[in-house]
C-alpha cells in the first residue's frame, strides 16, 4: 500500500511521523513522507521515501498571533502547495499530522481517505472534561461539575471562532465547508496520559507513543555510580528556556551526575559529573534514576514507556496540560517557575520516594492496552 505521510519540522510532530513510516516500511508498505529537509537524510537512511512539505513558509498575510488562523489558512494553503506531489505519487491513503492539517484537505480534494496522526492525548474537546489545556482534572461532584461547565462556556467562543476559521479556509480551496473528518484517528500516546471522556469517537484508537531517535550515536556517561539525572530541554518553540544551565546550576554538590541530551549545541564548559550532546534517549533512559524535561508529549512517553519517573518544567502549548495529568497520574513533579532551587528540591523527592517511580512502571504496563496502528491504516483503505 502507498501512504503519503504529511508531517511539520517540528520534532515533537516529525519523529512520531517517521516512526509510523517505519512500522509501514516493516509491513510491506510504501511510505513517502512529506515534511522538512531537516529530516531528509535521516528518513532515507531508515529506508523512507522523502517529498518536502511545500508551503511552511509564512506568508505575509498569515497571522501568526492567531492559532487558529496559522492553523487553518495554512493548511489551505498547503495543501494547495503538495496537490501536484501528491497525486504524482498515486497514494492509496494520506496520513496527515493533527497539526499539519493540509494533508488531510489535500486527501479530500483528491478524493481519497486519510488518517489524522495525534502524536499526543486526544485535545478534542468533551463534553465531559474540563477545556483541554486548562490542565484541571475532571471536577467532581455538584460544584465540580459545574465549574467545568463554566468553563466549557467560556471556552465555547475560542471553539466556535476556529470551526469558523476551518470553514473559511475550506470554501477558499472548494471544498464544502462542512468538515467530514478523518477516516480514522491515530491517538499516540500511553493510556496513563489519556483521560476516559464520555463522547470518545469512534473513529479514534489509542495506538501508544510512536518513538524515533534521530541519532544512533551513544552518550558517554559521567563518571560514578551516583544517579543518573537525564536533562531533555524542549524542542518546541514554546518550550522553557534555560534548562540546562538551571540544571546544572540546581547539581552542583547535589550528589547525582547529569546527562544533557540536547539536539541543539550543548553548553560549551561542562563539569566533570555532568556531560551534554546529541545521544540515543533511549539508551540513556537504561541509565536514568530520573528525567527532567520541558513536558512535551514525545519525551515524557518515552520516559515513561521505560519506567523513570519525570520532573516537568512546562512551556507553553499543550505543556502544561501533560505535565498536571503526569502529576496526577502520580510520575511526575512539575516545577513553575524554574528556579534551581525547585528543580534540585523536586529531584531529590523523587530519588527519595519509590512511588513515583513505581507509578512510570505502572504507565509503562498500561502501554499493552493500545492497538497496532498499521492495521487501523490498513482498515481506512479497506
Amino acid at each position: 500500500m502507498r501512504v503519503a505521510v504529511v508531517a511539520g519540522p517540528d520534532p515533537g510532530h516529525a519523529f512520531p511521523a517517521i516512526a509510523l513510516c517505519t512500522r509501514l516500511l516493516a509491513a510491506g508498505d510504501e511510505p513517502v513522507l512529506f515534511t522538512s529537509p531537516r529530516w531528509f537524510d535521516a528518513a532515507r537512511d531508515a529506508g523512507i521515501g522523502v517529498r518536502r512539505l511545500k508551503g511552511l513558509a509564512p506568508r505575509a498575510e498569515d497571522d501568526d498571533n492567531d492559532a487558529g488562523a496559522r492553523i487553518h489558512q495554512r493548511a489551505a494553503h498547503i495543501s494547495t502547495e503538495i496537490l501536484p506531489d501528491l497525486s504524482a505519487m498515486l497514494p492509496e491513503l494520506v496520513v496527515s499530522d493533527v497539526l499539519t492539517a493540509g494533508g488531510g484537505m489535500a486527501a479530500e480534494r483528491l478524493g481519497l481517505p486519510w488518517v489524522e496522526l495525534s502524536p499526543h492525548p486526544l485535545y478534542l474537546q468533551s463534553k465531559g472534561l474540563p477545556p483541554i489545556g486548562s490542565g484541571l482534572a475532571v471536577g467532581e461532584g455538584l460544584r465540580g461539575r459545574a465549574r467545568d461547565s463554566v468553563l466549557r462556556g467560556l471556552s465555547s467562543r475560542a471553539v466556535r471562532r476556529g470551526e469558523l476559521q476551518r470553514e473559511q479556509a475550506r470554501e477558499s480551496i472548494g471544498l464544502p465547508t462542512q468538515d467530514p473528518g478523518p477516516t480514522a484517528r491515530l491517538v499516540a500516546t500511553l493510556p496513563a496520559l489519556e483521560v476516559p471522556r464520555p463522547d470518545w469517537p469512534d473513529n479514534a484508537h489509542l495506538v501508544g507513543p510512536l518513538l524515533w531517535e534521530p541519532t544512533d550515536h551513544i552518550l558517554d556517561l559521567p563518571p560514578g555510580d551516583e544517579p543518573l539525572v537525564m536533562v531533555a530541554p524542549s524542542t518546541a518553540q514554546t518550550g522553557q528556556v534555560g534548562l540546562a544551565e538551571a540544571a546544572l546550576e540546581a547539581f552542583q554538590g547535589a550528589g547525582v551526575r547529569v546527562a544533557i541530551s540536547t539536539l541543539d549545541t550543548p553548553p560549551a564548559e561542562l563539569p566533570s559529573w555532568a556531560t551534554a550532546g546529541l545521544g540515543r534517549q533511549d539508551e540513556l533512559l537504561r541509565h536514568a534514576s530520573v528525567v527532567i524535561g520541558g513536558g512535551g508529549h514525545g519525551l515524557l512517553a518515552k520516559t515513561l514507556l521505560a519506567g523513570v519517573p519525570i520532573v516537568t518544567v512546562p512551556g507553553g502549548g499543550d505543556q502544561w496540560e501533560l505535565a498536571n495529568r503526569a502529576a496526577r497520574q502520580g510520575s511526575s513533579i512539575f516545577v513553575r517557575p524554574l528556579t534551581p532551587e525547585a528543580l534540585r528540591d523536586a529531584v531529590k523527592r523523587v530519588l527519595d520516594d519509590p512511588a513515583y517511580t513505581a507509578a512510570a512502571a505502572a504507565a509503562a504496563a498500561g502501554a499493552s492496552v493500545t492497538v497496532d496502528p498499521v492495521a487501523i491504516c490498513h482498515a481506512a483503505v479497506g
